[in-house]
């Protein structure tokens, strides 16, 4: 009895020692399963925060897509707009081309020239038809010119106009200082002419002189000086609108 009790103890002992070692191996095996548990748990809550913030970009890329694709249609339209302008200028200045031209038809094309540069008409007028050597006093022939070109601006309120008086590099002798002072002299007494003899409005008119530094031809040769000895009348229609669109892009 002695032997058979000692050796159900032994295996007891043994069993009980089996036991604790298979449960000091599940607890083993429990805290690698909680360590991954809980690493897969940061592992996922880092990735919901990545996905939070793809989340954020993606809604600030599309609002600043659409702020985009508003931004373009407004240039877009504005440049439809500049562009319609743009068409109406070429067009207003065509239509006072042809006006003018056919207002000055009657005069020698020597003496008188109408043409367009950057959307302006120019009305170049030769010394010869304006006025006598070195005088600023419009002969009779040049009045009979600008009341035909008055009679056009009466008619298109709308266009600005610029006087400009040019000379030739010759001294000026005389009653006047020099040829700034005939050029300015010049380009006053055509103003003088459309606003007093023709009413043409005097905010429209501007007047200037330019002397001899802007010819068109050299001034080396007789012929030369008289193509620069002249005023020019540059007519530009207004451009408010397209102004303010500018200022507004």
């Amino acid at each position: 009895m002695g032997c058979v009790a000692k050796r159900l103890l032994t295996q007891s002992q043994m069993e009980t020692a089996a036991l604790r070692e298979d449960s000091a191996r599940l607890a083993g095996k429990i805290a690698t399963l909680q360590d991954n548990i809980k690493e897969l748990n940061a592992k996922l809550a880092s990735l919901n925060d990545q996905i939070s913030q793809l989340g954020q970009q993606t809604s600030e890329q599309q609002s600043q897509l659409s702020q985009s694709k508003e931004t373009l249609q407004q240039q877009q339209e504005r440049l439809r707009h500049l562009q319609a302008l743009l068409a109406a200028q070429k067009a207003k200045s065509d239509e006072l081309k042809n006006k003018m031209t056919e207002a000055l038809k009657g005069f020698n094309s020597n003496d008188l020239s109408v043409y367009q540069k950057n959307g302006k008409v120019y009305v170049r007028l030769s010394e010869n038809l304006l006025f006598p050597s070195g005088s600023a006093v419009v002969n009779p022939k040049g009045v009979d010119a600008l009341s035909k070109l008055a009679a056009v601006l009466n008619l298109n309120a709308d266009v600005s106009v610029n006087i400009e008086g040019h000379t030739d590099s010759i001294p000026i002798r005389g009653r006047f200082k020099d040829n700034w002072d005939l050029s300015t002299a010049r380009a006053n007494a055509i103003v003088r002419v459309l606003v007093e003899n023709y009413r043409v409005d005097p905010i429209r008119v501007i007047a200037s002189g330019h002397s001899y530094y802007d010819p068109i031809e050299s001034n080396s040769s007789p012929e030369g000086r008289a193509k620069n000895r002249r005023t020019e009348i540059i007519l530009s229609p207004k451009l408010d609108e397209m102004y303010k669109l500018l200022e507004g892009q």
